[in-house]
């Protein structure tokens, strides 16, 4: 089908079969981005290798994030299904091939390519919604991802680790594959008849090279900063600067490409909000990295009490993600979410920047409603932004610069808890107050912003 099709109104039943597949494709990349972190140790002893198996997350991180506005893109142009299936099938085998590594390298490449394929079950699947569900409906649904996000994220290191303690780590990988298969069919079923929106033409290969080329090199710089590399040193600079020269000549390509990537002026509509997703990221990262090392370190919990005590905070995140979406749907407006998001949030790293140490527990627990709030109402305001054939490329930039700004947040608190403080809890402060001025920005962007309303039709 070439060209935009007529938008149509979808049955509660029809929306359901869309929902419920890519709901398993949300789950399946969730906890892969998690699930691996407590059997790292088994693992090495099992490969026989210790050397950079933290790329064991890092590579798959980095290989979906990259790729989601790819993905997108060519959703829009040949069709959710036509990606996401070939997508569930390649993360299927590069799971089987995962759980049957033989040394550390074939373990990283497999998670490098497993990661290649995840990047699809994000952004797809988000897309997929909007072409089923009017914009002031997507909001329940909105709610749903951003609850299984949460709670798969928050159960990864829980699952991860039951597994590799009782049987194996090997079917952390091996419970991927009726999974995938079950989202595979689910999809088929769900996905064959939602229109192709975008206009068919010759697929931007250039300006995705350079997309994917240069936000990878920032993501590594990111990842790699204070960790591996010294902030102020001339290969994190390299990194940098390929990253920022790379960026530069996809401006460059994209205003001389006859068939760019990105529309014209779509950054340009969307600059707020997603400025807005970042800064949240950022904040929200920042406190999931310090709340447990808080607890470990001044309140003496064990990791796995520390764990325990941040489940409000994850609760949370999902009560505010659903009163959100909840809220959109009712009223079809965004603009009061994001300012109270922005504020609760504010108000909680306030009082964490002044004493890290009152009551963390539900001070947090008040961080994970605000932060959860602008977890859907940021997608649902970039895809109301959007024209219907852009919906994919413009959701997959979100994802991509959303978790940019979750990545740089978790480093610099960790850089700024590494300070050298004769007081440590003078490390905390500053992290606190790192998240704070996140927070305070999305605040004013989200005063400053235009009202969006979420229209009832298709």
């Amino acid at each position: 089908m070439d060209g935009q099709a007529e938008p149509r109104r979808y049955s509660h039943a029809e929306r359901l079969r869309v929902v419920q597949g890519v709901m398993l494709c949300m789950l399946l990349a969730a906890l892969d981005q998690t699930v691996v972190l407590p059997a790292i140790p088994q693992m090495a002893q099992s490969l026989h290798g210790q050397t950079h198996l933290s790329w064991v997350v890092s590579a798959y991180l980095l290989a979906s994030t990259a790729t989601t506005p790819l993905y997108g893109k060519l959703s829009d142009q040949f069709g959710r299904a036509k990606v996401l299936g070939p997508a569930l099938v390649a993360f299927v085998l590069t799971s089987l091939f995962c759980a049957m590594a033989w040394s550390v390298p074939a373990l990283l490449l497999g998670r490098a390519l497993q990661g290649l394929a995840g990047g699809a079950l994000i952004t797809v699947s988000q897309a997929a919604v909007a072409d089923a569900v009017p914009p002031r409906e997507r909001g329940r649904y909105q709610a749903y991802f951003a609850s299984m996000w949460a709670l798969a994220s928050g159960a990864g290191p829980v699952v991860g680790g039951w597994l590799a303690q009782n049987l194996s780590w090997r079917y952390i990988f091996w419970v991927n594959l009726p999974l995938g298969l079950c989202a595979l069919a689910l999809c088929i079923r769900g996905l064959k008849d939602l229109p192709i929106n975008g206009r068919r033409g010759r697929f931007d290969l250039s300006g995705a090279g350079l997309l994917i080329g240069a936000s990878t090199l920032l993501l590594l710089a990111i990842s790699l900063g204070g960790v591996d590399l010294r902030w102020l040193s001339w290969p994190e600079a390299g990194l940098v600067l390929a990253g920022l020269l790379g960026l530069l000549a996809l401006r460059v390509q994209q205003r001389r490409s006859p068939h760019p990537l990105m529309p014209s002026g779509l950054l340009i509509r969307l600059r707020g909000t997603i400025a807005l997703a970042a800064l949240n990221n950022f904040a929200l990262f920042g406190a999931i990295f310090m709340f447990p090392l808080l607890l470990q370190r001044f309140f003496h919990d064990k990791p796995a009490q520390a764990g325990i005590e941040l489940v409000p905070f994850l609760l949370t995140g999902v009560a505010g993600a659903y009163t959100a979406g909840q809220i959109a749907r009712r009223t079809g407006k965004l603009r009061a979410m994001f300012v109270t998001g922005t504020s609760l949030a504010s108000t909680a790293f306030l009082v964490m920047t002044l004493n890290p140490l009152f009551a963390p527990v539900p001070v947090s627990a008040l961080i994970g409603f605000g932060v959860g709030m602008l977890q859907p109402t940021t997608i649902l305001a970039v895809q109301a932004l959007t024209d219907l054939p852009e919906i994919g490329i413009a959701t997959g930039m979100l994802l991509l610069l959303r978790a940019i700004g979750g990545v740089f947040g978790a480093t610099l608190v960790g850089a700024a808890l590494d300070g050298g403080f004769a007081d440590p809890v003078s490390g905390y402060r500053l992290g606190f107050g790192l998240c704070l001025a996140m927070a305070l920005g999305g605040l004013a962007l989200s005063w400053r912003m235009r009202e969006i309303t979420l229209h009832s039709g298709p």
